[in-house]
């Protein structure tokens, strides 16, 4: 057994974790990551499946805070600007796609083509977009105090900022913000355009990633969250592979002086009369710390890795009922070239009802017969995220249903694009079962807890409980299941960072 002593071990090696380590080792705190697999990233991962089949495993694309970029200087650790956007094509089976440019004035000639009057106000619509996006943003920049308890001076700070940032963005816009937050996609995208099809296009962003239609309230949230991270309606890529994010926040951990093991899983963390004393390894190795950081997410961190017997019975209870309900799956496919699909994030969204009913499916615990799908391109590799595929099935089990996948999003997308099938020559199918097993997302879920009304800001990961900080002494959360998570953007990293220090 061997006794080692650091100010900080933080328990997975995904963005979240990463960026956590590199702030506190920027700091001069003695700084060990631990990381289950032998690849480092989570959900921010490029791997090999094969002979010159290599994908971004879960998110095809995203970028860090612009704050965390300039603070850990990842330019200096080969982290390039973003490449210029791509746009979001949303298919049509004769071609005739709506292709929704990053350049509003390109976008309005192509929504022209279905609605002239929402070619009008498509510039309208991304000012407020972009508007709320960047109040999200701040929001998520904020400490949350630990409301609904007593809130000390220094943690309520941050909320008065917070309350001066929406009073200087105008009331107009911060009341139709906040009236946006809990409206349905489908209201919201209602109050601007008559075309179906482009509201459907834009519904479709508010679903992505949770088990919820565009019928759900809620979702407006959503729809500003996954605008706010991808920078509009597309996939942000990035060159080289959405990767080389957490290559390069390695490679700031490590020249600040922190240290990363690959292939350590985490089987326990020690506590002593409510508080923490570091970790035990699968191996039996004991490495002791000050503090303990977990990335995981709220129920596998507590659940599995504290024990319940080391919590409050009613804290037990209310990590139980985060809501996790993960219902989407990967297809990675290596073609020969001649796919036929164009740059870009292309979306199966003919309809708000077709969205609708995709997610109908997941409530009776069922795959998707006609599935919401995005398709992005590398090269030669098709990735397809597919929804909704639940985690728990009401037959039949993943290790078997899972071809059911690549049948399913093969015939959809035959209609759009004939020469797919016969263009492939190597595949890969993540279900929802292996981003539990092989990604540690509980439940598949990508968010580390849906991205719901009930779940987010103070609320997340439980009221009380916001400001990282967790029952037991000296142990806290950085993952994307606090404030701030979901998508790759780094804040729930840089903001435990910023508690704990």
């Amino acid at each position: 057994m061997t006794k080692n002593r650091h100010h900080f071990i933080v328990i997975g090696a995904g963005h979240n974790g990463l960026v956590a380590a590199a702030y506190l080792a920027k700091k001069g705190r003695k700084v060990l990551v631990l990381e289950r697999r032998g690849l480092l990233g989570g959900q921010a991962a490029t791997e090999s499946f094969g002979e010159n089949f290599t994908a971004d495993s879960i998110h095809p694309g995203g970028t860090l805070r612009p704050d965390i970029l300039k603070d850990l200087k990842l330019a200096s650790f080969g982290l390039r600007a973003a490449p210029a956007k791509k746009p979001l094509i949303s298919l049509l089976p004769d071609s005739s796609h709506l292709i929704l440019d990053p350049d509003p004035v390109k976008a309005a000639e192509s929504i022209k083509r279905f609605s002239t009057k929402d070619a009008a106000r498509w510039g309208e619509f991304v000012r407020f977009m972009d508007k709320s996006a960047r109040l999200l943003d701040f929001a998520y920049a904020t400490l949350m105090p630990r409301l609904p308890r007593n809130a000390n001076l220094m943690e309520g700070y941050g909320l008065l900022e917070l309350g001066l940032e929406l009073r200087l963005a105008g009331r107009k816009d911060m009341l139709d913000f906040i009236r946006a937050l809990p409206m349905t996609a489908q209201e919201l995208v209602e109050e601007y355009f008559e075309s179906e099809f482009l509201k459907a296009a834009v519904a479709s962003l508010g679903i992505h990633g949770i088990t919820q239609g565009p019928m759900s309230a809620g979702t407006g949230y959503t729809l500003i969250h996954n605008w706010m991270n991808r920078g509009g309606m597309a996939h942000l890529p990035v060159e080289g592979g959405v990767g080389r994010i957490s290559e390069a926040l390695a490679n700031a951990v490590q020249s600040f002086g922190g240290e990363i093991r690959t292939e350590a899983e985490v089987e326990q963390i020690l506590v002593d009369a409510y508080a923490c004393k570091g970790v035990r390894l699968k191996s039996g190795e004991e490495i002791h710390a000050e503090n303990v950081l977990s990335a995981l997410d709220p129920k596998r961190t507590f659940l599995n890795l504290v024990g319940a017997p080391n919590l409050p019975p009613e804290f037990v209870w209310r990590v139980q009922s985060i809501k996790m309900r993960g219902s989407v799956a990967k297809l990675h496919l290596l073609t020969n070239g001649v796919h036929g699909i164009p740059e870009g994030t292309c979306v199966v969204a003919p309809s708000v009802k077709y969205l609708e009913r995709a997610c109908d499916a997941a409530k009776y615990r069922q795959i998707s017969e006609k599935p919401y799908l995005e398709v992005t391109t590398s090269g030669n590799v098709v990735s397809i995220h597919f929804q909704f595929a639940p985690y728990a099935l009401q037959s039949g089990g993943w290790e078997v249903e899972g071809e059911r996948i690549e049948s399913l999003a093969m015939d959809t997308l035959a209609e759009y694009f004939p020469n797919l099938r016969s263009s492939i020559v190597n595949r890969k199918v993540i279900t929802p079962l292996d981003l539990e097993r092989t990604y540690g997302l509980t439940e598949g879920d990508l968010n580390h807890g849906q991205l719901m009304l009930d779940q987010f800001l103070f609320m997340r990961p439980l009221p009380g409980w916001s400001n990282h900080k967790t029952p037991i002494d000296n142990l806290y959360l950085c993952g994307s299941g606090v404030h701030g998570g979901g998508g790759i953007s780094g804040a729930a990293g840089r903001n435990a960072a910023m508690a704990v220090s």
